[in-house]
């Protein structure tokens, strides 16, 4: 009995620690190219040993005109126990670079002429078509100076008003202590400065152009605004929360890239997606509400896992016993599907090796990250059947696990389908590295488009809509260069 509960514990949270066919297909843009387009994209990639293609997207900064007056210069800015050794693949993708956490503030004070100045009071003015408030950008101060006409009053609160308007079109008026959850770094203050936004807009006198330029391209950012506008000023409530979503979309990179994997936790469903279309989509089971809750990230899948092995945390392995158990009847751990070894120190360590009661299932998308979370396959594929699908310790599970590694592992390394069938059913533990950058988003929308391309509104899960509600009903923050959240990183290694 108590090997069967450890067995249990591990199929339920798995996934920190280390089934109906979907039916939606979709039609690859309008040409009728569906699921044989995939297998065509990756045709020609090469077999052999190379640094990995990047294909996120790489925007290069605008190219500033000289201003009349020149801004202050920015500053520049362990492996499984007892796992088979997989055989040689492609090399691994290059390290991450390590970004930081605050970036100088970028409010450069330029020349101003009033007709520019009357231009950004006017783009302040419409703002709220993008669910920024107009009121945060001094409208009536910006209007006050332009009756008293051009000069250094002028220039001060226009270079004011823009960069404040630059920043959250840009970055999210959001500030980073009020994203629960939140553990992406938007790049975009990178490759787009205040201080050559607002240089590009008085040199080419095209003022809502450069903000509109900053807006993010997805087409639920579209999606979202028409429904903001289609909605009454009255409904306060449902306008406030169409805020919040597209301020979450301004949080991340402004172009998510041609090839992504993108999941919306509360809708509890995962795409693979090419050109912001849907090729195929899979349902998914999430975190738990609470310490279990799936946070939100922006990471790059470095490699798919077939036939997962998974260490199992010292919180089982100790506090439930189960080491001492296995280590002395290595017959049984045999029999129960877990290998044993014990270290120098007197550590046990224990490693469920893959097979069919392997709680991550057949599969694994390993993506590095600090969380330890990841996507992968489970063993209770039943679960996937139920309607409130927030039971995992974190990652998420993802239905048709196996059909997905394969189609990464032809996208993202070449690998030919009947191939990665033979290793996806051959039970040993393979590792196929990407050659090619893939990255994936795990985000948390409450009103976005569903997988049918309908815009749908989403069960608050983890109460993450309050914080954001709450920033925007209060005064605008000053931005004060923070990239990265202060919040505590949760790695789970126990049962809660």
């Amino acid at each position: 009995m108590r090997a069967k509960r450890s067995l249990t514990l591990a199929a339920t949270m798995a996934c920190r620690a280390g089934s109906k066919q979907e039916q939606t297909m979709k039609r690859w843009g309008k040409q009728g190219l569906g699921w044989s387009a995939i297998a065509l994209v990756a045709v020609a990639i090469p077999a052999a040993a190379r640094q990995p293609e990047n294909i996120l997207p790489t925007p290069a900064p605008s190219a500033p005109a000289t201003p009349t007056t020149q801004p202050t210069p920015a500053a520049a800015l362990p492996a499984p126990a007892s796992v088979p050794t997989p055989a040689p693949q492609a090399s691994e993708p290059a390290p991450t670079p390590v970004i930081p956490a605050q970036v100088p503030l970028d409010e450069p004070v330029m020349a101003w002429p009033a007709a520019d100045a009357q231009a950004l009071l006017a783009t302040i003015m419409a703002i709220g078509e993008d669910g920024l408030l107009p009121a945060d950008y001094q409208p009536d101060a910006l209007r006050a100076a332009i009756a008293a006409g051009e000069g250094a009053a002028l220039d001060a609160q226009a270079s004011r008003s823009f960069a404040w308007l630059v920043e959250d079109m840009r970055d999210g008026r959001t500030r980073m202590d009020a994203r629960q959850g939140w553990f992406v770094v938007d790049p975009d203050v990178e490759t787009s400065p205040t201080s050559a936004v607002m240089a590009q807009a008085l040199s080419s006198h095209d003022i809502a152009g450069a903000i509109a330029a900053l807006a993010p391209t997805h087409p639920d950012y579209l999606a979202l605004k028409a429904a903001l506008a289609a909605t009454p000023k009255t409904d306060k409530v449902r306008r406030a929360q169409l805020r919040v979503n597209l301020d979450r979309w301004r949080w991340l990179q402004r172009d998510l890239g041609k090839f992504y994997l993108f999941t919306n936790v509360p809708e509890y469903q995962l795409r693979l997606t090419v050109d912001n279309t849907i090729i195929r989509s899979y349902r998914t089971i999430v975190g738990k509400p609470g310490k279990t809750a799936t946070p939100q990230l922006a990471e790059v899948v470095e490699g798919v896992i077939f036939n997962p092995t998974w260490t199992v945390p010292q919180s089982i392995v100790v506090g439930e016993g189960l080491g001492a158990r296995l280590y002395n009847n290595p017959k049984q751990a045999a029999r129960e599907g877990y290998k044993v070894t014990k270290a120098a120190d007197g550590t046990i360590y224990v490693v469920q090796q893959p097979g069919n009661g392997n709680s991550l299932g057949r599969l694994k998308l390993d993506m590095p990250n600090e969380h330890a979370i990841f996507l992968h396959d489970t063993n209770a594929r039943g679960l996937f059947n139920q309607p409130n699908r927030a039971l995992s310790h974190g990652c998420v599970r993802t239905e048709n696990a196996v059909q997905l590694g394969m189609t990464m592992a032809r996208l993202g390394s070449g690998m030919p389908t009947t191939e990665s069938l033979e290793i996806a059913n051959s039970g040993t533990y393979t590792k196929v590295p990407m050659t090619k950058t893939f990255p994936i988003y795990i985000m948390y929308f409450t009103v976005a488009t569903d997988i049918n391309g309908k815009l749908a509104t989403f069960k608050d899960l983890y109460g993450r809509d309050a914080s954001v509600l709450a920033s925007f009903a209060a005064p605008r923050k000053p931005w004060d260069g923070k990239r990265k959240t202060s919040e505590e990183v949760i790695i789970l290694d126990n049962p809660l």
